[in-house]
């Protein structure tokens, strides 16, 4: 059985011990910081989860974090992250430990206080990541069970971003930023396009999965090949969508300051051409 002291008591059920190599570990447990003190050993029995931080900035920050969460919803949001990690069998960015717990508690208390904040991407978001869409609507549930709360929907898309950041180690910031261009894209659309897109279909879904591996690939400054003779045959019989698919790629390219490759416009235009068909038949 491992040894680890006490480092630094956090709450009385929140602590940062170490083991006998000087790894922190971070230790939760009905009282098992009461009356602790550094250097204090640790009875075993009373840690009911533990997880290590390896990025000594993280450690930092998240001991700042737990400070300011009681125990009780502390013991809840750990758990959280533990059914994530299970769901998504896989490891997980261990910034989540810090992101999520962070947007969690900050949700509750704001909901705690009667405030809501409405999520501009929640359709975009559900279409885009349905795996970790699912798992975010179960963390809900259960955040909603363990502390009688009642998060709006609206929040298993912001758990949506936090997921999928933490098994694709990508930034939350720029899921968040990557959004928003997409639901830029899709206003521009209906508007060019005269036209109001079922979000429920598989055209849609289509749509901006398309445009978020656009934008992927452009943040990447990945090449697609470019089909010179469909340029030319999108050009004559679908001057509207190939015009349009340049608009829009004119738009990523000054919001994510990337350069795009000419072919991008060639499948953009496909997927447009689909859309505008469906409205004149």
């Amino acid at each position: 059985m491992k040894k680890y002291e006490v480092q630094k008591t956090l709450n009385n059920n929140v602590l940062i011990a170490s083991d006998i190599d000087g790894n922190e570990v971070v230790l939760i447990g009905s009282g098992i910081g009461f009356g602790k003190k550094n250097g204090e050993p640790i009875n075993y029995e009373q840690v009911e989860k533990m997880f290590v931080l390896n990025d000594p900035e993280k450690q930092e920050q998240y001991k700042q974090l737990l400070s300011t969460i009681d125990g009780e919803t502390l013991k809840m949001l750990i758990s959280v992250v533990e059914v994530i990690r299970e769901r998504a069998g896989m490891p997980l960015n261990e910034n989540i430990h810090i992101a999520l717990t962070d947007h969690l508690a900050f949700a509750i208390n704001r909901m705690k206080q009667g405030l809501m904040i409405r999520n501009p991407f929640l359709l975009e978001t559900k279409a885009l990541y349905p795996d970790e869409y699912k798992i975010a609507e179960e963390v809900r549930s259960m955040v909603n069970e363990k502390i009688s709360i009642d998060l709006p929907e609206g929040e298993v898309g912001f758990i949506a971003l936090h997921i999928h950041s933490a098994i694709e180690n990508k930034n939350v910031g720029d899921l968040t930023a990557h959004s928003a261009l997409i639901v830029k894209l899709i206003n521009i659309i209906e508007e060019q396009l005269d036209l109001e897109i079922d979000k429920s279909s598989i055209d849609y879904t289509r749509l901006i999965r398309h445009l978020r591996y656009a934008i992927e690939r452009m943040v990447r400054g990945e090449k697609v090949n470019e089909p010179l003779k469909i340029t030319e045959v999108l050009k004559a019989e679908y001057p509207v969508c190939y015009n349009l698919a340049w608009k829009l790629i004119k738009v990523m390219q000054q919001s994510l300051q990337k350069d795009i490759h000419d072919a991008e416009a060639v499948y953009l235009t496909l997927h447009l051409q689909r859309l505008h068909s469906k409205k004149s038949s």
